[in-house]
Order: structure tokens, then C-alpha cells, then sequence
């Protein structure tokens, strides 16, 4: 970075020499003016970095110099001084968007203070950031390879998250590749941990941790016996980075009350796990149990269409009789109109729903190009996602839910990862077509390659036919048929998918938030 370029615009000018010299020789370059009238046509003809200015000028004042500086040059930092502390006045100037807000008599250290808060802040925030990452590196490295237990994962997936998004915000690109090293390891490790103890997680050898078919019987049903009113705002495909970044938008209207991780069942697959939430039971059992409710990976139709019917069995089962609406929003139509309906809403101990916007938009981001271009990598995705929620109805609704006693569970059935390594797998005309599970009778593949369950029912999971195994790809692989290899992996490789087994996919939220008073 070059010399910092200043203007100083005030009335009486010529007394504030010696800060003007105090700032020169902190290297800074300074430009003076007396009027707001010469600082305007000094501005269209400069790039300042920065405008000192008096608030209280003969002619224009402060304030009206500053309306047209902003007009030539809206990016400008401009920092008010002022002999006033009338309240109206800092709140004109504040609104009129400047950068600080200085009282007079200034002394030196205010000036330099003020000067670094506006030039200096982001190369300082990013040493500090670059510092403290690399000071911690080693230190997440030995937990990645010590973690034994679903919440060592959880506390560092958590961490991971916090780096990848501070980092973010960071130029260093250099950085932020050692940290997507850190995070493929964390992943790789990650994969061993499922694989040594998913299977266990349901023989009842060790404890296994909030899974999927228990959200509503161990956290929501418990909140609706209490007698509260609960809305259950579901978005699909929906992260935990992603929700780190909405949740400041969230934090204006709604308190966090209590944020948590859970487990979303494999496949990581709507089919499954979302199916799973609703009906409070493993996919084995829901087919055993309801026939008519499950559809195979092979079978003609939707896969999701009884999730109302699936929760009413499971109201059922546990003898609940809760007033409650369940909707599908895949239209923003649907979602505005939601909005314009919450009265009746509120009528209902219990709302439930589902928002796909993110699901499609990870579809979408495959198969067409712009969207792939739009959302070209994580930091673009995570964008994308955050001005989505800015315009969407559910951010509407829940900014009209603050103004009731209500309680939000903000969730999802299971996360995205990006993918970049295909794997060969080959199968018959009735294996599944995802990308980050199969499942059928014939299937060949590189045992070392996947995670892989021959005998489903051990994991609640359906067979659609006696010899049926299943397969997860693992860290950030995808499955791919020989067959036209080259075009299918150029195709897919760089799009996010789910189904399979990676921190992004199987560590989700369930946020329980309280409005704000």
C-alpha cells in the first residue's frame, strides 16, 4: 500500500498545523482546505483515501459538504469534527453515513486512532486473523487426529467452520489453501470415525448421538408439552456455515437459545433422512411399518411426498394430539403467501415448514451454466445462499414471528459437499444414480474407496431386494460409471451433492431460537 492520501477540510484551518505536521511525519499525505465549496471540486479531481471534516463552516456546512462528497465518491471514508454535541447532529451525521465522529479540541492520538479504524482496519484484521489461524494450526491437526467421539467432531467441525469463514475474508489466498488441506484431512479422518463406529452407533455397543428420527420426539415434543408454540422452519441441503452466516440477520429479530449439531442419518439423502425426521423412525422400519409411505431408489415418484402422513404417524404412535399445519415451500408464491396468512398460523400450537430453495439451487448450480458461474466455488455458494435469505419469505416470516410468543426450531435433514474426485463403481440397470450412495444387488467397487454396508438392516436400512448392499463416497468423492467417464466427471466434478459421508453432509443444525423483547 502506498501513502495514505488525506484532506482535511476546516474553517480555520491554519491552528491545526501541528497535526497536520504530527500526521506527515507518520507518513501520511495531506491535502487542506478551508471551505466545503474547495473540498468538493478537491475531491472530483483526487482519490483521497480519506476526508477529515468540519462540521460547523461558514457557507456550506459540514453536513451539506458531505451530502455532495458522497455523491462523487460514495466509497470515501469521512470523518465529522465537530465543537457540538447536539444530539440531532450526530444522528444527521451518522445517518448520512460517515466513517467517525470526532469532538473538538482532537488531540494526535485520536486522529492516528481514527485513521487506522478507517484505512488501516482490514491489513490489521487480516495480520491478526492469518496469525492466530497459523497459531492454532497445529493445534486443530492433533485434535483431527485425536477425535474419537461424535461431539469431538461436532466441537471441531465448529472450529473448521470459524476458520473457513474468517479466512474468507482474507486477500492471503496461500492461507486459505493450507486451511482446505486442513479441512480435507479433517474430512479423511472424519470417514474413519464413521466407518469404525456408525454401524455401532445402533447395536447399542456405544452411545450413539442425536440422530435424525429423534428431533422431534427428544427436542420438539418435549417444548409443545410445555405448552409452548413452535415453529419448525426446515430448509433442505441446509449447512452449518450457511447458517453461521444468516444467523447476524436472524439475531436482530431472534435470540439463540440454544444451538446444537446433529447427526443426519445415511444415505444424507432427502429420501432418507428427511423421511426419517418426520416419521420418528430409520428408513427400515418406515418401510416395514408403512409400505404404502416408502419408495425404493429404483421405484417410479416422489420420494418425499408423505411427509405429512409419515408425522401423523408419529403423533400416533406417541399418543400426541397437537393442532398442527405442515406446507411444502418450493415457490415464493407459496412462501409470501405463508406471510400473509401467519394469523392463521398462529392459531396452531405447532407449524412445520419445509423450504427447498437451497436443494434446488444446488441442482440448479449443476445443470445450468450461469448459476455455476454465479456460485463458482464455497465462498460464492455461501453468497448466494445469504441473498437468497435476505429477499425470501421465510426471512418475512420470521420478522413477523418476532412480534408474537413464539419459538422457532431453524433445521435441515442434511448438508452439501462440493465434489472434485470421481470413483469407479460399477452396477446394474437398477442401481441408485446418486452420486454419493448406491445401492443394489451387483455392485463392484474399490472397497478402500468407499464406506460400504453389506448388510443394510444392521443400519435400518431397506433392502429392495435379498441381496441389496449399500455404498457411501467418503472426504469429497463422487461415484461414477465407466461408461462415458470422461464427460460424467467433467460434468459433476465441482458441483455439491449429498448423500454420503463428510462433516458438510452428516454435522447439521437445529437452532432453537427465542424472540427477541
Amino acid at each position: 500500500m502506498g501513502k495514505v492520501s488525506i484532506l482535511w477540510t476546516d474553517d480555520e484551518i491554519d491552528l491545526l498545523r501541528p497535526h497536520i505536521l504530527f500526521l506527515e511525519e507518520k507518513g501520511f499525505e495531506l491535502s487542506t482546505a478551508s471551505n466545503g465549496d474547495d473540498a468538493i471540486e478537491m475531491v472530483k479531481k483526487n482519490d483521497y483515501d480519506l476526508v477529515f471534516l468540519d462540521e460547523n463552516m461558514p457557507g456550506l456546512s459540514g453536513l451539506q459538504t458531505l451530502t455532495y462528497i458522497k455523491e462523487i465518491r460514495p466509497d470515501i471514508p469521512v470523518i465529522m469534527i465537530t465543537k457540538s454535541e447536539e444530539e440531532n447532529i450526530m444522528d444527521e451525521a451518522i445517518g448520512s453515513k460517515i466513517a467517525d465522529y470526532l469532538i473538538k479540541p482532537v488531540n494526535p492520538k485520536q486522529i492516528l486512532l481514527s485513521i487506522k479504524k478507517n484505512i488501516d482496519t482490514k491489513r490489521l484484521v487480516s495480520e491478526k486473523t492469518l496469525s492466530d489461524y497459523q497459531s492454532q494450526f497445529g493445534q486443530i491437526g492433533l485434535k483431527i487426529s485425536d477425535a474419537n467421539s461424535f461431539d469431538e467432531w461436532v466441537g471441531l467441525y465448529k472450529k473448521l467452520v470459524y476458520w473457513e469463514l474468517e479466512l474468507e475474508q482474507n486477500e492471503e489466498t496461500g492461507m486459505q489453501e493450507v486451511f482446505q488441506m486442513q479441512k480435507s484431512d479433517a474430512n479423511k479422518d472424519f470417514a474413519k470415525f464413521i466407518k469404525k463406529n456408525y454401524q455401532s452407533w445402533f447395536d447399542g455397543t456405544i452411545e450413539k448421538p442425536l440422530l435424525s428420527p429423534s428431533l422431534f420426539k427428544e427436542r420438539i415434543f418435549p417444548m409443545l408439552d410445555k405448552g409452548e408454540k413452535v415453529f419448525v422452519l426446515l430448509i433442505d441441503n441446509f449447512r452449518y456455515d450457511q447458517w453461521k452466516l444468516i444467523q447476524p440477520l436472524i439475531g436482530e429479530y431472534f435470540t439463540v437459545e440454544d444451538e446444537e449439531l446433529y447427526c443426519s442419518i445415511l444415505p444424507t439423502a432427502t429420501q432418507y433422512a428427511r423421511n426419517a425426521i418426520f416419521a420418528g423412525l430409520m428408513p427400515y422400519e418406515i418401510n416395514k411399518l408403512h409400505p404404502e409411505y416408502w419408495l425404493h431408489d429404483e421405484d417410479e415418484g416422489g420420494k418425499n411426498m408423505k411427509e405429512d402422513e409419515l408425522f401423523q404417524t408419529q403423533l400416533n404412535r406417541f399418543g400426541k394430539k397437537y393442532k398442527y399445519f405442515y406446507e411444502k415451500i418450493s415457490q415464493l408464491k407459496t412462501g409470501e403467501k405463508l406471510v400473509e396468512n401467519i394469523k392463521d398460523l398462529l392459531n396452531n400450537q405447532l407449524n412445520i415448514l419445509v423450504y427447498n430453495y437451497i436443494d434446488m439451487l444446488s441442482h440448479a448450480r449443476t445443470e445450468i451454466e450461469m448459476i455455476r458461474e454465479l456460485a463458482n466455488d464455497e465462498p460464492a455458494y455461501r453468497s448466494l445462499t445469504l441473498s437468497w435469505f435476505k429477499h425470501s419469505p421465510l426471512f418475512a416470516l420470521i420478522k413477523e414471528l418476532q412480534q408474537h410468543n413464539v419459538k422457532i426450531i431453524l433445521t435441515t435433514d442434511h448438508g452439501t459437499v462440493r465434489v472434485k474426485n470421481p470413483v469407479k463403481v460399477i452396477g446394474d440397470k437398477n442401481t441408485s444414480t446418486n452420486l454419493r450412495y448406491k445401492n443394489g444387488r451387483n455392485l463392484n467397487y474399490n472397497p478402500k474407496d468407499v464406506f460400504e454396508i453389506r448388510e443394510p438392516e444392521k443400519v435400518h436400512l431397506p433392502k429392495s431386494h435379498i441381496s441389496t448392499s449399500y455404498i457411501f463416497a467418503i472426504n469429497d468423492d463422487f461415484l461414477a460409471y465407466p461408461n462415458n467417464f470422461n464427460y460424467y466427471v467433467s460434468y459433476y466434478r465441482d458441483t455439491f451433492q449429498h448423500g454420503g459421508v463428510s462433516l458438510e453432509e452428516m454435522i447439521v443444525p437445529f437452532v432453537k431460537l427465542k424472540p427477541n423483547k
